[in-house]
């Protein structure tokens, strides 16, 4: 394809039911040009068009852009301490389906086997239209391809065996997929730098700069869990001691309290937060006032224009907002304290993971279109 028709189509992608009319402003081409790129996408079963909303005012109507009916598709997974899911999503963003199932106490290489079997029949039910996969995992993921989760107790499953030569095959952590998909459709759309956090079982996240996720020299960057922000007498699962994440997820909450580790420590985490009894409500505000801490110490040395939260941070912001930012606000340089990067809920909530897993599949095969 020419430069201009990649443009059009990203247009699309980012913008879904852009006009023809908003589209051709868009990327610079008048309204022949537009007819004509559109024309030849349709012809390549890349684009389709339908009758734009009715604007109220005069002049021609125009049409907007939609995803050809029998255009090509991507497979976004997203593989999370509860249950794993597959989408097959379109140009755009929108969803055709989506299938789920439990962890349960399966390993990571039987996940992995279940995974793949759904992706090869969704393959199947869509005549191989799905070009490429993007996964989601709650982990370290190397750029060969393997996972270690530590909380899960996973170390060096294949990823790839989910769809071997794949044309199109990114995988990431689940939190900085989530800050890609909170830069491109979330709040910190337009931000100069952004800095997504994201409170599981541990804490991870990511550095957004001019839309960029920043994956460091390994793919490994935004382990901001296993900086030692915490408690150096606890030892985290990573083997280090002293974890940020350890301070902050459903570990904190039951060491708080004297329980046990809790078999499933995000439901317990969310139960406890809720709860509005007194040795639970301590037990959160200390965590809570953790988490602003680090979050502090985040901005001082990152300098974002804004915070987004996911999972647990979202639970916390809810519970207790004044204490995380009583914390936050202490830990500041005074220079920021009069105007502070603001600490908001992530618009895109439980779905950001996948939805930056396609994001990301669907940039490369935008890219491999060319």
């Amino acid at each position: 394809m020419t430069t201009r028709a990649t443009e059009l189509l990203r247009v699309v992608h980012a913008r879904p039911g852009v006009t023809r009319a908003d589209a051709a402003r868009l990327i610079g081409v008048g309204t022949g040009a537009t007819t004509e790129l559109v024309g030849r996408l349709g012809q390549a079963e890349l684009l389709a068009e339908a009758p734009a909303t009715p604007s109220g005012t005069r002049g021609r109507p125009t049409t907007s852009l939609i995803p050809h009916p029998r255009g090509p598709l991507i497979a976004a997974a997203s593989i999370t301490h509860e249950q794993w899911r597959v989408d097959v999503v379109e140009l755009g963003g929108g969803t055709l389906v989506s299938v789920r199932e439990d962890i349960g106490e399966r390993s990571g290489e039987q996940i992995v086997a279940a995974v793949g079997a759904t992706v090869a029949k969704l393959r199947r039910d869509y005549s191989d239209r799905i070009r490429g996969i993007g996964i989601a995992a709650p982990g370290t993921v190397s750029r060969d391809l393997m996972l270690d989760a530590s909380s899960l107790g996973w170390r060096d499953v294949d990823l790839a065996a989910i769809w071997p030569k794949a044309d199109i095959f990114v995988a990431g952590n689940d939190a900085t997929l989530a800050a890609s998909a909170e830069s491109h459709r979330g709040l910190a759309a337009g931000a100069s730098v952004a800095l997504h956090l994201r409170v599981e079982a541990g804490l991870g996240g990511a550095v957004v700069d001019g839309g960029k996720v920043l994956v460091g020299a390994l793919g490994a960057a935004g382990e901001f869990g296993h900086m030692p922000f915490g408690d150096p007498t606890v030892t985290c699962p990573c083997g280090a001691r002293g974890c940020w994440g350890t301070a902050v997820d459903g570990s904190a909450l039951a060491r708080l309290q004297g329980h046990d580790l809790p078999r499933d420590p995000i439901s317990y985490a969310r139960r406890i937060i809720s709860s509005s009894d007194p040795e639970p409500a301590a037990a959160t505000a200390t965590v809570a006032t953790a988490l602003g801490r680090g979050i502090a110490g985040l901005v001082n040395g990152l300098d974002p224009d804004l915070v987004t939260l996911g999972g647990l941070g979202v639970d916390l912001l809810t519970a207790a907002p004044e204490r995380i930012e009583e914390a936050y606000r202490a830990g500041l340089m005074g220079f920021r304290r009069e105007s502070p990067p603001p600490v908001l809920a992530a618009a895109l909530g439980d779905d950001g993971p996948l939805l930056g897993a396609a994001e990301e599949a669907w940039t490369a095969l935008l890219t491999a279109l060319t």
